[in-house]
């Protein structure tokens, strides 16, 4: 079974994203901080995460990004940007920080989904 973590600090944002990717049979872990972010994908070395950029606390999501992407145990995990920061310049700041791919909200489930099964097919 694939492993999908969500990262956003709204937990409903969590909760779609979950709902979106229960369809599949995905397991889905959460965490509501870039901290919680780099600790859980150390630990489950999960297949996909789905990143927000804005969050509470030291870490945010681009800087999680960089941190999880700069260590060789999860380097290769491949990570979605999935942010209500859609200017060109803030998708080219997620590339930069390693991001494989940049969603903004409010996004389509379906689009995602089908995002989520391309990345981990």
């Amino acid at each position: 079974m694939k492993k999908i973590l969500v990262v956003d600090d709204q937990p409903e944002v969590r909760k779609l994203v979950e709902m979106t990717l229960k369809v599949e049979d995905y397991q889905v872990l959460q965490a509501k901080s870039g901290e919680e972010a780099v600790e859980i994908g150390k630990a489950e070395k999960p297949d996909l995460i789905i990143m927000d950029i804005m969050m509470p606390g030291d870490i945010h999501g681009l800087e999680a990004t960089r941190i999880l992407k700069d260590d060789p145990e999860t380097k290769e995990c491949t990570i979605i940007m999935l942010t209500a920061k859609g200017q060109e310049a803030d998708k080219e700041e997620g590339f930069k920080a390693g991001a494989d791919d940049y969603f903004t909200k409010p996004f389509s489930p379906l689009e995602l989904i089908r995002k989520v099964e391309e990345v981990l097919e």
